[in-house]
């Protein structure tokens, strides 16, 4: 998963019981407990994600959905 340039499209569930990340129905959805303000949800999905990926997230940069539930992180650390 850790290519440089790959996109990574995911649904995101704010204000969650806890932290997880799930494979269902062909669609990456990710729950964290972050309140979705100010971009904390945002900034909790892209540490988990990394956290999953064994990267930094600074790493992964947000290409679409700052504040929609539909995001799409790319992958830009070394290949």
């Amino acid at each position: 998963m850790c290519v440089t340039g790959a996109e990574i499209a995911l649904r995101a569930t704010p204000k969650a019981a806890r932290n997880a990340i799930v494979q269902a129905e062909g669609t990456l959805k990710v729950s964290v407990t972050a309140a979705p303000e100010n971009g904390k949800a945002t900034e909790a999905i892209r540490s988990l994600l990394a956290a999953a990926m064994g990267t930094a997230a600074s790493n992964l940069e947000l290409r679409r959905g700052a504040t929609s539930r539909d995001k799409v992180f790319v992958y830009t650390g070394p290949g």
